[in-house]
């Protein structure tokens, strides 16, 4: 068997906004400029088109990459899901009688993202904001200002399947709802053997499709994944132009790594289904479900253990049978105090959260110090544990959503830390 390919290729760190770079040649007449998300552009002796247009910001970068290859019109632009980093661009993209094609759950998925417009932002915005801010500085050190965010109203949107022909280009289009949104589609273009997948994949190619994410989005569901890669696997395609990083090239090699996706996927799946029905509670699974080696993913954007818990919950919604708090509004963090109490103080349990922390119980330390800060939000001892548990974490991670968090709390933590708020108890 192949070594895995995720090994590599680049993570999710990786992932910048689009630069001044010239627009990559892939095939005769495709290109594609990189940015948060891929944008890429098909020319035709009739016209150009564009598959997906990146945030506002990018835009005018990926126009002038594709302007500088063909000035000609864009006739299309295509959607391959309704998240902002693929349609955020369209604005500063589209001129008169561009058509704007996507999937017929376009409309459902942007309502969603108009209607939690402060919740979504707030919770994904500790992975970007770094990378975005960059950006705008850039474009502001330039003597620009950014482009304007799009949320674009499709012109022409299908259910199953569309194509349609312009320069001698057959570009067939197709749903594939099990990838990041429900509205999520592919284009095939057939005398290339080329297929854009966009994020059918989730953001990293060859890792296990990140199920559930913890900046907060609908869950995915397993079985529909693998639906929509198993459509993507029967075309055979010689070229794999994917939502981010580089295209894949070569039969053979998309069909492994599409085929080990998929059994891999099926394989949490059908574990978790197995010990749902053995009685085995959502943590144990998380802690035991491992994949075997011949099925090695990459989990550097979702995670086997997140992809048990989301499979578990969208069988089983959110009750998992452990207590009768789990019915009612009241959190555990609720009787913090008096447990801290109970235990002596918030000191006491500090002492506890180190000696499990040097035992390599980092997930336990944090429990325990939970319990000190809810007693004490400023005690120095707990927060010094809490901070090295997460450091340590840190270092063993190789996940960018696991890692963005963790290094999240490592800088409120140390913050608190260096603003002298620390009690001694």
């Amino acid at each position: 068997m192949p070594e895995p390919l995720y090994r590599s290729r680049p993570g999710g760190f990786d992932i910048q906004p689009a630069s001044q770079d010239a627009a990559q040649k892939i095939l005769d007449g495709v290109y594609l400029s990189r940015g948060l998300s891929n944008s890429f552009l098909i020319a035709t002796p009739e016209g150009r088109v564009v598959i997906n247009t990146g945030m506002g910001f990018e835009a005018p970068v990926h126009k002038r990459n594709y302007d500088a290859v063909d000035d000609s019109p864009i006739r299309y632009v295509i959607l391959t899901q309704g998240h902002v980093d693929h349609v955020g661009g369209y604005d500063h993209m589209a001129g008169e009688g561009t058509e704007l094609i996507a999937q017929a759950n376009n409309a459902a998925c942007q309502a969603d993202d108009a209607r939690l417009s402060q919740f979504r932002p707030a919770r994904s915005g500790f992975a970007f904001a770094e990378t975005i801010g960059k950006a705008l500085r850039y474009v502001q050190a330039q003597g620009g200002s950014p482009a304007a965010q799009s949320s674009p109203v499709p012109t022409l949107t299908f259910d199953d399947e569309y194509a349609f022909e312009l320069g001698g280009q057959r570009f067939e289009l197709f749903s594939v709802p099990g990838g990041e949104t429900i509205d999520s589609l592919a284009i095939w273009l057939p005398e290339q053997g080329a297929c854009f997948t966009g994020n059918l994949f989730s953001a990293l190619f060859g890792h296990i499709p990140n199920l559930v994410t913890i900046r907060g989005d609908r869950y995915r569901e397993a079985l529909g994944f693998v639906e929509s890669l198993e459509k993507v696997l029967a075309l055979d395609a010689e070229f794999l132009l994917v939502g981010h990083h580089d295209p894949l090239e070569g039969r053979a090699l998309i069909r492994s790594e599409l085929e080990r996706i998929r059994d891999a996927t099926l394989y949490v799946h059908d574990e978790t289904i197995k010990g749902m029905n053995a009685g085995k509670d959502v943590h144990t699974l998380m802690r035991e479900i491992q994949l075997p080696g011949h099925l090695e993913v990459g989990e550097g954007y979702g995670k086997v253990a997140w992809d048990v818990r989301a499979i578990w919950e969208n069988y089983a919604g959110f009750f998992h049978h452990r207590s009768t708090t789990e019915l009612y509004g009241v959190p555990a963090e609720s009787v913090h105090a008096d447990l801290a109490e109970l235990c002596g103080g918030p000191e006491a349990l500090a002492k506890r959260a180190g000696e499990r922390l040097t035992q390599g119980e980092c997930q336990q330390a944090i429990h325990l110090v939970e319990v000190a800060l809810g007693s004490d939000p400023g005690n120095r001892a707990a927060l010094e544990v809490s901070l090295a548990a997460h450091r340590q974490l840190d270092a063993e991670s190789e996940n960018f959503w696991l890692s963005s968090w963790l290094r999240k709390q490592i800088a409120a933590i140390q913050a608190q830390l260096d603003a002298g708020s620390g009690s001694r108890g």
